[in-house]
């Protein structure tokens, strides 16, 4: 039985994916590495996960696909996932041996005493190229440790902190349940991936180690705020299935309610603060588009967005309003290390 299967998008990764993979090898057969090569063209990534196939059968698996992007990868390795559980980690990163291990024994675990869990959620952590001092998200404050949960049991969430895809780890039924489908071509989709499924999800366990590294400083990473500028139209893409994908009215738990509508604040307000620093108009006119759209569409919903805490922020008018709100941005750009 294959407990976890580990889905590893590719594209061009040569440089850095053996380190990704090595780090996930030691928990042995009781996992398999889904290396899905994203149609790469300027390196020998494919050659690679041919030869870790070889090397590893009872493990690894090569998957070679027409290029679609890093959501169609997933797409790909989430129906050919075998293991009970799916992790997605991308071949920048990696995930601590201790703590891997640690995981697959607490699944084993409650699978031997049926809990039925759908979702684990752990630390990550930023792994920022010039940073001695890395900065971890974790969850402790919002979420009892080490224990099967259910939405009702969630404590406050902290303003801006949410579940990343880093720190996820879906049943994988879950996941095809809740038909997750992302964009082709399209950055930011691991957003959708860290929501969509929540609907379907009715008991969780947070377990409290610092299993993944999130790489973050090369250049041409689509969390550089250059890079995501440049690729606006994809923020507003994800954004918008995020909005109307997704009928917040089958979520039962006013818990996870409230967390899903302040996660889409948070989704909203980074739209909106990156149309800002772009100072182009075209994004200028999207941004005041997509919140008319959105009071037309779903009233109940913009109004839960545009009047929560972030929503009344992004939208302070005036050109000094627009100051304030980058301003904002900067602020907390330096106290959490994002780029």
């Amino acid at each position: 039985m294959k407990y976890i299967s580990f889905i590893i998008p590719c594209y061009n990764s040569s440089k850095y994916m053996k380190k990704c993979i090595d780090s996930i090898l030691p928990l042995g057969k009781d996992v398999e590495i889904l290396i899905v090569d994203d149609g790469s063209n300027k390196d020998n990534t494919l050659e690679i996960a041919k030869k870790y196939e070889e090397k590893y059968p009872d493990i690894c698996r090569a998957i070679h696909k027409k290029n679609g992007g890093h959501g169609d990868a997933l797409n790909v390795g989430i129906k050919r996932a075998k293991g009970l559980f799916t992790k997605v980690v991308d071949s920048d990163d990696w995930i601590g041996k201790a703590e891997g291990k640690k995981l697959l024994a607490t699944i084993k675990q409650l699978e031997q005493k049926k809990a039925n869990v759908d979702l684990f959620v752990t630390n990550f952590i930023y792994d920022k190229v010039g940073v001695l001092r890395k900065k971890k998200m974790t969850y402790h404050i919002a979420l009892p440790r080490n224990k099967v949960i259910e939405w009702d049991d969630m404590r406050f969430w902290p303003l801006g902190s949410y579940m990343l895809m880093h720190g996820l780890c879906y049943r994988t039924s879950v996941l095809i349940q809740s038909k997750l489908e992302l964009p082709k071509h399209t950055f930011y989709v691991d957003n959708i991936y860290a929501y969509k499924p929540l609907v379907y999800v009715k008991k969780l366990y947070y377990l409290d180690v610092n299993l993944y590294h999130y790489f973050i400083g090369r250049n041409d990473q689509s969390v550089n705020e250059e890079v995501m500028i440049g690729r606006l139209d994809q923020q507003y893409r994800v954004t918008k299935i995020m909005l109307y994908d997704v009928d917040l009215k089958k979520v039962k738990s006013m818990k996870l309610f409230h967390y899903m509508i302040s996660y889409m604040s948070v989704i909203m307000a980074i739209t909106t603060v990156f149309s800002l620093l772009s100072k182009d108009k075209h994004w200028l006119d999207e941004k005041d588009k997509l919140w008319g759209e959105l009071k037309k569409k779903n009233k109940n919903l913009y109004n839960e967005l545009m009047y929560s805490f972030l929503g009344l922020f992004v939208n302070l008018p005036g050109k000094v309003g627009k100051k304030m709100v980058v301003s904002g941005y900067k602020l907390m750009q330096h106290i959490y290390g994002f780029n």
